[in-house]
């Protein structure tokens, strides 16, 4: 991560002078070649190494490959899950790959309860496609992984444990390769989005497509901060609840944040949307504070929530992610003539 972070910021150096004399239709194909083909063909490549690990582990009980695969597979997710155009959204993809937030702990129930009375039916991806979207993704794969339980996975006791999350390994696998394989296509979505037409009925013009990514990078910063951040840490009304972090079971709450919003970094680096300079510096130095400010959470999510000093650089995250929202979804919308600067979470 600190490699890309590293390429990443030598890019930023060169974007000031080179971004004066960057097309719309040039950053609509930057945003397609540069980011969104390549990390969701990542992603395709880290789940079907995680549909492997799964194998090996009913195979010959490697856990830590296993769960090692798991974190990779859910990183890779974490830096393009808010492309929620497209492929991700077809077939309720989004919801299948991972059902969150759960603040009611419906999906959880569903998980224990197939656990528990072990439907055969579960173990095959055709019929776990059927179920409901909680019990085929990667919450559900945490939950098998690093639940309650999960240290049986390895024995007799554990088979149908391991032969489920074997099940929705390779359903994360067909989604993601199905989704890769969308935006790879010649004349699909990536051909529209970066080459916009009259006749299209979703990009017509390159307003619209501009105004596309730029709203995906603005609502996916506001998705992070009110569904990944706010509902964790204490506020006046409320303690803290760790309970409502996204993998707290396997310790990965912090790296996927580091994730997302790497790739939503990224998108806005490698595409050159950002051409005026001192909007890029500001948007520049907001992505910087977000990226201090996770890596100084070095604590279990339950302790950093505790700890004065690690949940003011959670509150510091927040902070950065308000101005990150409102310098992308506001001011660059207006230097680019857009109009995205609306909540998707409101409804509006």
């Amino acid at each position: 991560m600190r490699i890309v972070a590293a390429i990443l910021a030598a890019l930023l150096l060169m974007t000031p002078a080179a971004a004066q004399v960057v097309s719309p239709s040039e950053m609509l194909r930057s945003s397609v070649s540069n980011f969104i083909r390549p990390q969701t063909k990542a992603f395709a490549l880290r789940t079907a190494e995680l549909s492997k690990a799964m194998y090996i582990l009913c195979e010959n009980g490697n856990l830590g490959g296993a769960r090692e695969a798991f974190a990779s597979a859910a990183s890779a997710y974490a830096r393009v899950e808010f492309l929620r155009i497209g492929p991700l959204m077809e077939a309720n993809r989004a919801e299948r790959i991972l059902f969150f937030p759960d603040r009611k702990g419906i999906g959880l129930r569903q998980i224990q309860q197939l656990l528990a009375e072990k439907e055969l039916a579960a173990t095959t991806v055709p019929a776990l496609q059927g179920k409901s979207v909680a019990v085929q993704g990667l919450g559900a794969l945490e939950v098998v992984l690093f639940g309650t339980g999960s240290e049986t996975i390895t024995t007799s006791d554990g088979a149908f444990r391991c032969a489920y999350g074997a099940a929705i390994a390779k359903n994360l696998e067909e989604m993601a390769s199905e989704i890769a394989a969308s935006w790879a296509a010649p004349e699909g979505i990536a051909t529209r989005l970066a080459q916009p037409d009259a006749a299209y009925a979703d990009y017509r013009t390159t307003t619209e497509s501009l105004e596309a990514v730029v709203g995906l990078v603005s609502h996916g910063i506001e998705n992070i901060r009110d569904t990944r951040i706010n509902p964790v840490i204490a506020n006046a009304d409320r303690q803290a609840n760790s309970k409502q972090a996204l993998f707290w079971r396997s310790g990965l709450t912090m790296a996927m944040l580091e994730a997302n919003v790497e790739g939503l970094r990224a998108l806005v680096e490698l595409s050159s949307v950002v051409t005026d300079p001192a909007l890029l510096a500001e948007i520049t130095s907001a992505f910087d504070r977000a990226e201090t400010a996770i890596s100084e959470v070095t604590l279990p999510i339950d302790q950093a929530v505790a700890d004065p000093e690690q949940a003011g650089a959670l509150a510091d995250l927040v902070a950065a992610t308000q101005d990150l929202q409102r310098l992308i979804g506001e001011d660059l919308s207006a230097t680019l003539g857009l109009s995205v600067g609306f909540s998707s979470l409101d409804g509006d």
